[in-house]
């Protein structure tokens, strides 16, 4: 937990991917401050005719390049949200050449009582976690 959502346009070779997830991995773990084990993600590669990502009137040009990650978590702090946007744009350009004009996050937050780990028991609830 967090759990990490990535889309990205289809095209991309399995180390490429590998290394972006490791790249998010390592923000989520410096910035959020969670196990280094304690690693969630998924991601869903699509046509470029299925990814529109604009630029909010920010003057962002966007190529096949780009990279949304939603990021589903229990509650932040905003210095620890700022951290992970510069860590995550930082690691993508250094590791993966992914520049951070390409890069939009959304951190959706919810509560303990959002999250089951498995056995249909609510872990964060129970005290297992």
């Amino acid at each position: 937990m967090p759990l990490i959502k990535i889309d990205l346009i289809d095209g991309r070779s399995d180390d490429q991917v590998k290394t972006l997830l490791d790249a998010a991995h390592c923000a989520v773990v410096e910035a959020f401050q969670v196990p280094e084990g304690d690693r969630y993600q998924i991601v869903n590669e699509h046509r470029p005719s299925r990814l529109i990502v604009k630029d909010t009137g920010l003057g962002i040009d966007r190529t096949d390049n780009v990279v949304v990650i939603t990021v589903i978590s229990r509650p932040r702090t905003e210095e620890s949200k700022v951290l992970f946007y510069q860590l995550l744009a930082k690691g993508l350009r250094e590791k993966c050449g992914i520049a951070a004009s390409e890069l939009v996050v959304s951190i959706v937050t919810n509560t303990d009582a959002d999250w089951s780990f498995g056995y249909g028991r609510a872990q964060f609830l129970t005290g297992e976690l």
